[in-house]
């Protein structure tokens, strides 16, 4: 086992300032010239860029973006096209993933699989002054999110399904910033993810402070939404658009589905997708279906439970007070897990202290 480690970041300000300060960040940081360097070797770059047309989605569907990725550019002395095409989130390859997803009355609990050699080790608290809900949740490609709650009780998550069939379109962790910032309901968010055009086909859980929870099966070309309280790697309607085998995913739904009958609690949950032995959570790093982060988000509470690595208590953000003024303190999280290369954000020399 290795230690890991993700940096808490928290900003308050205008998307433009927001930008920039990542930008500060991020010529001192390595997360630029790993991510780089893995996308070279890996082949799975972007494949083009249409900048006009990216630009004005984000005109049309999160004008403040732009000003975001404007401020990231302005910090790294990059032109908008440089920037837009690292973090606008627009037509870019992503890494397969796995991912399980339980909700409950009061909380949804979810998995992040993926390859460790890909994750940015950063979990940021933004509070926009010009507009868009204050969220909470890790990032992916600087700008996106993984998974999230925002100011309203609005939590969002999300399963990759699969890859054929890819369109022009935004990919999942700029869609999941999305539904983050701009919705405080389910129905705002089914609408958004039904308006938007979907790169590649994703599974989107949200869930709000009503306790409802739906699963939101989106492809290139359509949007269907259904509830539920449980999501893994394939579609239940959209069918045609599943990948060839989908036995792995269809084994963990099971398993969350029956544990889901015994009305578990929130830490019953949470030990249900954390805990090894229940045989959801999974160490697949080579795959890219290894579980990096745990995360259970509490709506009603406004809490965050947050881990890397299997078998271990959380910690609890408490996003209300942050709200309220309350500075947060956690710097880091701290975990282990069995896989050798470091996050993105981590030197290879570097040592971490659990």
């Amino acid at each position: 086992m290795n230690a890991f480690y993700s940096d808490v970041i928290q900003f308050a300000g205008s998307h433009y300032d927001f930008g920039f300060m990542q930008g500060e960040q991020l010529k001192t940081s390595p997360i630029l010239k790993n991510l780089k360097r893995q996308w070279a070797s890996s082949r799975k770059r972007h494949f083009k860029i249409d900048e006009r047309e990216a630009l004005d989605l984000f005109e049309r569907f999160m004008p403040r973006m732009r000003d975001e990725i404007k401020g990231l550019a302005d910090a790294l002395g990059w032109t908008m096209t440089e920037a837009v095409r690292e973090f606008g989130g627009y037509y870019v390859e992503e890494e397969r993933s796995g991912c399980s997803i339980l909700t409950g009355d009061n909380y949804i609990v979810r998995n992040y699989d993926s390859d460790p050699a890909f994750y940015e080790g950063r979990f940021m608290i933004y509070e926009p002054t010009d507009g868009g809900y204050a969220t909470i949740g890790p990032s992916m490609q600087i700008t996106g999110r993984t998974d999230g709650m925002n100011e309203k009780g609005l939590v969002m998550g999300y399963n990759f399904i699969n890859r054929v069939g890819s369109e022009d379109g935004f990919v999942c962790n700029m869609i999941g910033r999305m539904i983050l910032e701009n919705s405080a309901t389910i129905e705002e968010a089914i609408d958004l993810l039904k308006a938007i055009p979907h790169r590649t086909a994703f599974n989107y859980v949200v869930s709000d402070l009503s306790g409802d929870s739906y699963v939101v099966e989106a492809s290139p070309r359509k949007v269907i939404a259904r509830k539920a309280s449980v999501s893994t790697n394939h579609f239940h309607v959209l069918l045609e658009e599943n990948r060839y085998r989908t036995d792995e995913s269809i084994r963990r739904e099971r398993i969350l589905l029956n544990k889901s009958e015994e009305d578990l609690d929130v830490l019953s949950a949470y030990e249900l997708l954390n805990n090894d032995k229940f045989d959801v959570y999974s160490e697949k790093y080579d795959a890219a279906a290894g579980t990096i982060h745990t995360a259970v988000y509490l709506p009603k509470e406004q809490r965050v439970l947050f881990t890397l690595g299997k078998n271990r208590m959380p910690v609890i953000f408490n996003f209300g007070r942050h709200l309220a003024g309350e500075t947060n303190r956690i710097k880091q999280i701290k975990g282990l897990l069995d896989y050798e290369k470091p996050f993105v954000n981590m030197e290879n020399s570097q040592k971490v202290d659990l």
